[in-house]
């Protein structure tokens, strides 16, 4: 499957971020939205899975289609790119206002394709359905459920955001270390379906699925998803992205072949005074 080593998928990131960063408001916004619309697809799609069976994994098994979806389509997604956009930075290929741009503009295109997908999802149920009454479990889980928590709610959200992006930017490197479409496919969805199936944060499924929830009758206010949820889980997902892949490979990684070529000369010339 024309495997890449990471040495070179490092460089591929840095390309990208810089790529995504020159990508004007309006593409950020379409791709964007598709994107939000996409995982939205997902997520119901997991959850019926998750019913006719009567088995978790099984949608966390089918998940990661919607996320095959973006990256073979060469979408927006933030949390994907809270990891190479900021390698894209720190090489000097970018800005911070561009990053900045880049990050506010699919944020807002992954929240509006987000939404735009709930109304019409909700739309197709009656509330008494079964996977109405799941979403709406979901919803006040992942707001009132923490909120009773108080600040160690807070605490959780961040920490099983950070947990869920340092996975999905998983997913996002992985498709680079295959050339082939099966490779892409199979590696990327190895860390997507990881972390789906342990319940983790993630703040685009989040918008699809909470104000769906508050759409079908969860007592969840606006306040409600923004404290408790999205503004907690935004944080935790870009330490995740930019830490523990982002960065965390760069510095392995990233500066592989720089080493080699201070290395080289000195062993030249050792050998040839041999």
């Amino acid at each position: 499957m024309a495997y890449v080593k990471p040495d070179a998928v490092v460089d591929q990131m840095i390309q990208i971020g810089a790529q995504k960063s020159r990508l004007p408001v309006r593409d950020l916004l379409v791709r964007g939205f598709l994107s939000g619309a996409l995982l939205g697809f997902a997520t119901t799609l997991a959850f019926t899975a998750s019913l006719q069976t009567r088995v978790g994994l099984v949608g966390a098994l089918v998940f990661p289609v919607g996320f095959v979806m973006i990256v073979l389509l060469g979408l927006e997604l933030v949390t994907g790119n809270f990891a190479v956009v900021p390698l894209a930075l720190r090489e000097g290929r970018t800005t911070a206002a561009a990053l900045a741009a880049n990050w506010g503009w699919v944020f807002i295109g992954n929240l509006l394709g987000a939404v735009f997908y709930a109304v019409l999802f909700t739309l197709t149920l009656s509330p008494d359905a079964e996977i109405a009454k799941q979403i709406v479990a979901v919803s006040e889980a992942k707001t009132l459920g923490y909120a009773r928590l108080a600040a160690h709610g807070q605490v959780v959200a961040v920490s099983k955001a950070i947990l869920c992006n340092w996975m999905v930017t998983l997913g996002v490197v992985m498709a680079l270390t295959s050339q082939s479409t099966a490779g892409k496919i199979l590696a990327m969805w190895l860390p997507i379906m990881t972390f789906f199936a342990q319940g983790f944060e993630h703040s685009i499924v989040n918008m699809f699925v909470i104000p769906a929830g508050m759409l079908l009758g969860a007592h969840v206010s606006v306040a409600d998803w923004w404290l408790w949820n999205q503004i907690p889980v935004t944080v935790g997902n870009v330490l995740g992205g930019v830490i523990f892949t982002g960065f965390a490979l760069y510095y392995t990684h990233g500066k592989t072949a720089v080493r080699v070529a201070a290395i080289a000369p000195t062993e030249l010339a050792r050998d040839a005074r041999a």
